[in-house]
């Protein structure tokens, strides 16, 4: 299970067990599930019921199965396998389905990813009975390219737990991380939190970071995650001669207590739909300098909680870094601007009321 999988741990968390009683099917898993567990933890069955491929001729009959067998009321799919597959099962019982688009469709040139998202388009459409898209972006490119009705599609923010208030505790975690990582107590500190992977776009930061220790000597970039880029941007670091001033963490499970230390967070992504991190971000009260690109501008208002720049460009970026880092009034402005955005818009509690009303408003109109 990955990043959107990750998302159902809260919401199945908070879901009205009075009104739906939730179960997950896992249709592909790569090694160890520790999100299984999670999600049983809650009282919330799980069943794997694996599928290699697509191509699976008899996918479908046994999905059919599993969800006659468990007197399914609506199906909900993540992804682009389920959505196909889980799609069609639903369609073929008469069952209320629909489906979660957590990325922009891709402008991937390789025939078969282009395949695959052709084949996705059509199950949404001809299958599923509503889309729901993370960001008004993603519905908007949805509508524009994948010929599903805008009728089907509804925008539904990812939201992030609030309840304990995620107040950036100024003294022990700024302390305590500039310690673990060796780094000076008066370091002035730019996150990133990302799967390390091309499109992060993270080789763009390292190139802003020159200047921005040109005018900001106390500068230090920590890179937060892992992923298949990391030596490229290992060695991107060497090859700048940045070594003493990037630090490349790998995953961690205290994000929080990091942003917490953090003085500004980055996010120089290539395309993103709806970086749930950007709430994480603000609702540590962080301001943010991200990338302009697709749903990004929905969470960032320019010049209120963060600085939005283009993506791609070192000089854009060191730019916006430099100047927050020499405004620390601006710097606490935006966050806390941040931090009431974040509480109005992307707050967990609201997206699982919306998502139970979607779910009612479904099995209505198919008379479940």
């Amino acid at each position: 299970m990955g990043g959107a999988e990750r998302l159902m741990v809260p919401i199945l968390k908070r879901l009205d067990a009075g009104r739906f009683a939730a179960r997950v099917c896992v249709l592909q898993s790569k090694g160890d599930n520790p999100l299984a567990a999670d999600i049983r933890a809650l009282g919330v069955p799980v069943d794997d019921l694996p599928i290699a491929r697509l191509r699976d001729f008899g996918a479908v009959g046994r999905l059919r199965n599993y969800l006659r067998g468990h007197r399914a009321g609506i199906v909900h799919t993540q992804l682009e396998f389920s959505n196909i597959l889980g799609g069609l099962a639903a369609k073929t019982l008469r069952l209320p389905s629909l489906s979660t688009v957590h990325v922009l469709p891709t402008d991937d040139v390789r025939a078969r990813t282009r395949l695959h998202q052709r084949v996705e388009w059509f199950a949404l459409r001809f299958f599923c009975d509503r889309v729901l898209a993370v960001s008004e972006e993603t519905r908007r490119r949805y509508i524009a390219e994948s010929g599903i009705p805008a009728r089907k599609l509804t925008t539904l923010y990812n939201g992030i737990d609030l309840s304990a208030g995620r107040r950036r505790e100024s003294g022990p975690a700024r302390d305590s991380v500039r310690n673990e990582f060796n780094l000076p107590r008066a370091a002035s500190l730019l996150t990133t939190v990302a799967v390390l992977r091309p499109p992060k776009g993270i080789e763009f930061m390292l190139r802003a970071m020159p200047a921005i220790l040109e005018s900001r000597p106390d500068a230090y970039y920590l890179v937060v995650g892992d992923g298949t880029h990391r030596e490229a941007l290992e060695n991107e670091t060497r090859r700048l001669g940045l070594q003493e001033r990037v630090v490349f963490a790998g995953l961690r499970k205290d994000v929080p207590r990091l942003l917490a230390a953090s003085d500004i967070f980055v996010l120089p992504t290539l395309t993103e739909a709806l970086p749930t991190v950007l709430a994480e971000a603000m609702a540590a009260r962080l301001p943010v300098v991200a990338s302009a690109v697709g749903g990004v501008p929905e969470m960032i208002a320019d010049g209120e909680n963060g600085i939005l720049v283009p993506p791609a460009q070192p000089e854009a970026l060191s730019r916006a870094c430099a100047a927050l880092l020499s405004d620390a009034e601006t710097r606490r402005g935006m966050g806390e601007r941040g931090w009431q955005i974040v509480q109005q818009k992307f707050n967990i509690e609201t997206q699982v009321r919306q998502l139970e009303n979607i779910y009612v408003e479904e099995m209505s109109r198919h008379g479940k």
